[in-house]
């Protein structure tokens, strides 16, 4: 008796042990008179998304409602204490004022363990600044001009996939739609490949993208593990998605050997990724591997598919229950139209402003990056205040929360693009409008995003009429196990009735 009884307190004392270090940082927030939620032992204040009950950026949404009146807010992601921004100035300090402290993202990188992740959005600052001027190039108002006609090709397809695929009864799953369309664009624009998401219902590039952004127990598992870096660093490989590091590399080599063998230059995102494997010296760091090279095609590519097949969507979704602002927008459309005898003209898209006000109310109500996430390279304190935060702490900007915050946007469930008309937007904050971050590490593909979206989105206005049906889900639900990326838990449908 006396050694079951000696090995019951062995396990209490362990399980004390444990819980004490679990929750050893909880006063973190309390202690610097920083209010915030109670967190929960293992799980601090994210439990909900880690039961699969919430997404991230929802759960972040909920915790900022809670504490209207405070600039901050203090949390804890599972054990660690992280900062969530609510007030304009502070966000203003992380993504721009004071960026050369806030380079860099809360995003590992593995080299080894997962070669996809040595990508721009992850990297450090040492690896992002000189890569990321390297890259700027190719996303320049003349290079996007240039390119025009590749995306008009694209449209062009996209029209007759319409014509041929949208059933009788018109209705369509609008991501599965949009997703092919902006999967051609990428291709012929940034790869100068016919990916053919248009001509093939199981295309390998569409159902890559599908696969990559998935949300699945299994994923979050993994997300869970790669915040113990010691462990995913010697074990990550094991639970890498080798079918996406192959399929990115082999492509993108390939693609590559082509151009070579060849002689082929496009001046497009692929010539600079030939350009910066023959002069790795220009990065000023070693190791440019052939999974390096790739793994900037993979989040152009990554990026591309989801962002803007998403925005599309759910801007076909809310003219199909706005039709008066869908009226608006299809008669500016036709009028411009009408000025080129139909032709879209590169030009023309900027003279599309109520468009831009839709496309711009549509990335409000549904960013498709949820929150940003960054921390200082060293300890820091916000300007005229004693919130402190340690070296590599976590700083939240929650997009998502700020968006559909009331007390900037009215009535934020309501779609009203005239929330951007010019008055209206001269009187808000730019820092509470972030669907495509700003400062130095903004989104550098975002021009190219606005013009593919915007081109998509004319060629079903000008040939169909949305409205919704039975299978529209009316609001639209947030899938709980997604993390950073706006996704939802049913497919976006409408219904098209073509245009005679």
């Amino acid at each position: 008796m006396a050694g079951i009884f000696e090995i019951l307190c062995a396990c209490v004392v362990i399980l004390y042990l444990i819980y004490r270090y679990v929750t050893a940082d909880f006063n973190y927030w309390t202690s610097r008179g920083i209010n915030g939620p109670k967190p929960v032992p293992f799980f601090g204040n994210v439990a909900k998304f880690m039961m699969g009950k919430k997404c991230l950026g929802d759960v972040y949404k909920e915790i900022y409602d809670q504490y209207p009146t405070e600039s901050v807010v203090g949390i804890f992601r599972r054990t660690r204490p992280v900062l969530l921004l609510r007030d304009a100035k502070y966000i203003k300090q992380v993504l721009i004022k004071d960026f050369a402290t806030f380079t860099d993202r809360n995003a590992f990188v593995y080299d080894k363990a997962e070669p996809m992740s040595m990508h721009l959005f992850r990297l450090d600052a040492v690896r992002w600044r000189p890569l990321r001027t390297r890259l700027s190039p190719t996303f320049t108002s003349g290079k996007l001009k240039d390119m025009f006609h590749l995306l008009l090709n694209c449209a062009d397809y996209f029209e007759k996939y319409l014509d041929e695929k949208v059933p009788e009864n018109g209705v369509v799953e609008c991501k599965d739609l949009t997703s092919k369309f902006t999967v051609d664009v990428i291709g012929s624009c940034a790869f100068g490949l016919e990916m053919n998401a248009l001509k093939e219902e199981n295309n390998e590039f569409q159902k890559m993208g599908r696969y990559i952004f998935r949300s699945s127990p299994t994923v979050i598992l993994k997300n869970t593990l790669k915040e113990i870096p010691w462990f995913y660093k010697n074990f990550g490989h094991l639970i890498d998605d080798h079918e996406i590091t192959k399929f990115m590399t082999d492509i993108t080599r390939s693609t590559i050997e082509y151009r070579k063998q060849n002689n082929i230059h496009r001046h497009d995102f692929i010539d600079t990724l030939i350009d910066i494997k023959d002069n790795p010296d220009k990065l000023g760091f070693d190791n440019v591997t052939d999974e390096f090279i790739a793994a900037q095609a993979f989040v152009f590519f990554a990026a591309g598919f989801e962002t803007s097949s998403t925005t599309m969507s759910h801007a076909m979704y809310e003219l199909a229950l706005n039709q008066s602002i869908q009226d608006k927008v299809r008669e500016e459309i036709k009028e411009v139209l009408n000025n080129s005898n139909g032709e879209i003209l590169y030009d023309d898209i900027k003279k599309m402003t109520y468009l831009e006000k839709v496309f711009q109310e549509t990335l409000r109500k549904y960013p498709p990056v949820m929150y940003l996430v960054r921390k200082p390279i060293k300890n820091y304190t916000f300007e005229g205040t004693k919130i402190n935060l340690r070296k590599g702490q976590d700083v939240i900007i929650p997009i998502y929360a700020i968006q559909n915050d009331p007390n900037i946007y009215p009535d934020p469930e309501v779609f009203d693009p005239e929330r951007f008309s010019p008055e209206n937007m001269e009187q808000r904050n730019s820092m509470y409008y972030l669907p495509f971050g700003d400062g130095p590490r903004n989104c550098i593909g975002a021009r190219f995003a606005v013009n593919q979206t915007k081109v998509g989105l004319i060629k079903v206005l000008m040939n169909y009429k949305l409205d919704v049906c039975e299978k529209t889900q009316i609001p639209v639900v947030l899938a709980p196990l997604s993390g950073l990326m706006f996704q939802t838990t049913h497919g976006i449908y409408v219904k098209l009735s073509k245009i005679t």
